[in-house]
């Protein structure tokens, strides 16, 4: 009789696991479980602290990929070095890429790929939280009640229905945001060049961005870091805003002149401002220097002020957030993996 021979066939999810070994940058302790977990059987990690920096560039020596936070530098001389070390994938942990050089990656042949989305309302709410803080001045009264001075003198606010609400970028974040205000019986600017095809159901108006300005009492900003929106607000932007109008800015330090901002709120001509994001964060947020003197004028100035709301680049910090970024930071890696593309490749 003819000996059939016998073969094992591997367990039914082998073809499922795509292996690459992927070294992260940039790690903290509020990331790095969601990462973990995301990954699972799929990919190999390795971790650090440590921002991405040119000289920290041979840690990554032996991974395939890179998986980037908005701190980590990537611009060209970071990106030869880390090709030297066999780098070919990087997945960005972020929505904004304002700190890669893209064109120096395609040319390298390093493909690139970001979370283009993943809860919209983390940062619009955070938003909403911050405004709400400084018009009704929430802090204030906290540290008031604190020396038992229950008087209400200096906590006067303003209520935001029926007030103007300009908000610049109108994507899944500045959307959300305007949804929330429309809820509050707000009247709604928008300006973005690429328009929401939603506006006309919560009542958004758009308008050109001079306009906007002119006509708003709170002011929001929502649009990604770029050539173009690259202090967007600088010293002729804030003359044309109404005497008193907020700024909000949850989206990138850059997009605002800072030092501008400052000339704007010591002359009183601005009234106040939100911010979640500051030009020069790299190197200080989410670290902790509560041992180190910060040499830094504007952000000494900037937090002195009475009417200035500062957190640090928090807004995008909730469960949800956290889990559709490893999420996604995951699929990039096995996409490529599996074809050598991604739908979220930004080259």
């Amino acid at each position: 009789m003819r000996k059939i021979p016998i073969v094992l066939l591997p367990p039914n999810n082998y073809y499922l696991r795509y292996h690459m070994n992927v070294f992260i940058y940039s790690i903290h302790g509020f990331d790095k479980p969601f990462l973990a977990q995301a990954a699972g059987n799929n990919h190999k990690l390795g971790f650090t602290e440590e921002a991405l920096t040119i000289h920290n560039v041979n840690l990554c020596r032996g991974y395939d990929a890179l998986a980037l936070f908005s701190n980590d530098d990537a611009s060209a001389p970071v990106l030869d070095a880390i090709y030297a070390q066999g780098i070919r994938w990087i997945a960005l942990r972020s929505v904004g890429y304002d700190h890669i050089d893209l064109k120096h990656a395609k040319a390298l042949g390093i493909k690139v790929a970001n979370v283009p989305e993943y809860s919209p309302y983390a940062i619009a709410e955070h938003g909403v939280g911050m405004l709400l803080m400084h018009i009704r001045k929430l802090y204030e009264s906290q540290l008031l009640l604190q020396l038992q001075d229950f008087r209400l003198d200096t906590l006067v606010g303003f209520d935001l229905h029926g007030k103007t609400i300009g908000i610049i970028g109108t994507g899944k974040i500045g959307f959300a945001f305007a949804k929330i205000m429309s809820g509050f019986g707000c009247k709604l600017l928008a300006y973005d060049p690429v328009e929401n095809p939603e506006a006309d159901a919560i009542g958004m108006n758009y308008t050109d961005l001079d306009n906007l300005l002119g006509e708003s009492d709170v002011i929001s900003i929502n649009c990604p870091l770029n050539d173009h929106t690259h202090y967007m607000i600088d010293t002729p932007q804030l003359a044309l805003m109404k005497p008193g109008a907020i700024l909000m800015n949850t989206a990138r330090g850059a997009i605002v002149n800072t030092k501008a901002m400052i000339s704007a709120l010591e002359s009183g001509h601005l009234g106040g401002a939100c911010l979640d994001v500051y030009e020069k964060e790299k190197g200080w947020f989410f670290y902790d220097h509560r041992n180190t003197i910060l040499k830094d004028e504007m952000y000494a100035r900037l937090r002195n002020f009475k009417n200035v709301l500062i957190t640090g680049h928090q807004a995008f910090l909730t469960r949800e957030a956290l889990e559709g970024i490893a999420q996604t930071t995951m699929d990039n890696l096995s996409d490529w993996e599996k074809s050598g593309k991604s739908k979220n490749d930004l080259i």
